[in-house]
């Protein structure tokens, strides 16, 4: 990613404008032991205190890093019950890259936002009919298929 990625001017920028970025060698120690890295790249986030959220593995190209980088970022705010702040940063994903392979699993996590939010069972009805429009066999469609009955 060093030669295709990381130099990219929208990373760039967007790392340097929503990220606190730090790169280590895949075996540089005690880090690599401590959140377990076994492969190059490896892309965790983690929140303010040190938590993982997200983690990808393997090379991304800049279309994909970015999503993927949004995505974590959402996840952080979901887990600290910042549900206005991840439906803000899933909806931006959405819209600006809607065709990533992050997408899926924004749609799913935006109907549980909006669910644990609102307390609305429909956003979950929502998000299963957006993904089995999108992709009938995918990850995320199975995950959300028990929300079809709602």
């Amino acid at each position: 990613m060093a030669a295709v990625t990381y130099p990219n001017d929208k990373v760039i920028s967007f790392i340097n404008e929503k990220m606190i970025p730090l790169q280590v060698s895949f075996d540089a120690q005690p880090i690599a032991t401590d959140f377990n890295v076994k492969w190059t790249p490896t892309i965790i986030t983690l929140d303010s205190k040190g938590k993982e959220h997200h983690r990808t593995v393997g090379f991304l190209a800049p279309e994909e890093l970015i999503p993927s980088l949004l995505l974590g970022i959402a996840k952080v705010y979901f887990d600290d019950d910042q549900f206005d702040n991840a439906l803000a940063t899933l909806n931006k994903l959405l819209l600006e890259y809607p065709e990533s392979d992050s997408t899926s699993e924004a749609i799913y996590l935006r109907g549980v936002c909006l669910y644990k939010s609102t307390h609305e069972a429909k956003p979950l009805k929502e998000a299963y009919e957006k993904l089995n429009a999108r992709d009938p066999k995918g990850e995320w469609t199975k995950r959300a298929y028990p929300y079809r009955l709602l």
